[in-house]
């Protein structure tokens, strides 16, 4: 059996107001390779940011891999690894009703699958140079107009 590639991602979302204009970006490292992704919407918020860079990230993946992803959300990494079982056992809703960013939730589980990730949270703004570049490219992607 061939050994999954290893690859490190971080990834970011910004909205600035929350909600307003929001952007998003990841970094995929596979070695001495780097990609960077990113995106904007006009209209979002930095829940959905965070989880659209999550996706997209997983998404660029062409095979299973072995992954430690990085983000700076706490719902983001609590979300995938300790509430989601439980949102699927309900319907996709929360013990209090309507689960917000329902289809990102669903869009993530499948963009996992295959794959063998270790999430991983760290402070944002806290001095970690790959969790503030992305930080940077999500935040001029949120400004970009085209």
């Amino acid at each position: 059996m061939e050994a999954r590639p290893s690859v490190v991602i971080y990834t970011d979302g910004a909205c600035e107001p929350n909600p307003g204009p929001g952007g998003w970006a990841a970094l995929l490292r596979f070695g001495a390779h780097e990609k960077t992704l990113s995106g904007r919407h006009p209209a979002t918020t930095n829940n959905r940011m965070e989880l659209t860079a999550a996706v997209q990230a997983l998404q660029a993946l062409d095979r299973p891999c072995r992954v430690e992803l990085y983000t700076d959300s706490e719902y983001l990494r609590r979300g995938i690894t300790e509430w989601l079982p439980g949102w699927r056992q309900r319907g996709w809703k929360r013990k209090g009703g309507a689960l917000a960013n329902q289809e990102l939730w669903q869009a993530l589980e499948a963009a996992q699958a295959g794959h063998d990730i270790t999430w991983h949270w760290v402070r944002g703004h806290a001095g970690n140079r790959d969790n503030q570049r992305v930080d940077r490219l999500a935040r001029q992607a949120m400004r970009t107009t085209t």
